[in-house]
């Protein structure tokens, strides 16, 4: 009976451990706060991207600038009157292939039809996206890149998706009428 004391106390500080080592920002937007924990242990070279950004404070005062209930939330390069803000990073490897799913509540990088080309923008997973997830290194098949999950603040983010969309700026659909905007992004704990 020791011995599996010993070993159920061994799991649980090893699973506090793996939890301890990666980092949680917050996101504070206009309808509320948001922590996210961020998977280093499975997309380093994102989390590492993601993270100068923020530590640049790169996406305060950005929108969610496309949004679809039933699908995702996506923000980072956008100001509230639609001008596009590029991220002033070099394009990363994309991670995709790393098992995590572009399951709902997961944090994910955005990118062009080239693989490699996310940058600053992301999204935010509203529901189980499978067609997202890592298939085959082809440019088809690759996927986009989960890098976290939402721990606190579901609401807020199902708040933004069921947020009436439609034209804006440049885009023909899917803005929100009422600007969600990120009001900054902080590192709340590291490793």
């Amino acid at each position: 009976m020791r011995s599996f004391q010993v070993l159920i106390l061994g799991i649980l500080l090893w699973s506090a451990e793996t939890l301890a080592a990666n980092p949680v920002v917050e996101m504070k937007t206009s309808v509320g706060a948001v922590r996210i924990e961020l998977y280093a242990d499975k997309a380093p070279k994102t989390v590492v991207n993601f993270l100068q950004y923020v530590k640049d404070g790169f996406y305060n005062g950005l929108v969610f600038h496309r949004v679809i209930d039933g699908f995702m939330i996506q923000g980072g390069g956008h100001y509230p009157d639609l001008r596009e803000k590029k991220g002033d990073r070099p394009p990363i490897e994309n991670e995709a292939g790393n098992g995590l799913k572009n399951d709902a509540g997961t944090i994910t990088m955005a990118r062009t039809s080239n693989p490699h080309s996310a940058t600053a923008q992301f999204f935010i997973n509203v529901a189980d996206n499978a067609f997202l997830n890592f298939r085959d290194a082809s440019p088809a098949g690759f996927g986009y890149a989960v890098f976290g999950r939402v721990t606190q603040g579901t609401e807020v983010v199902m708040r933004i998706a069921r947020t009436p969309t439609g034209p804006g700026g440049p885009f023909p659909k899917d803005v929100p009428q009422q600007p969600v905007i990120i009001e900054s992004i902080t590192l709340i704990s590291d490793k």
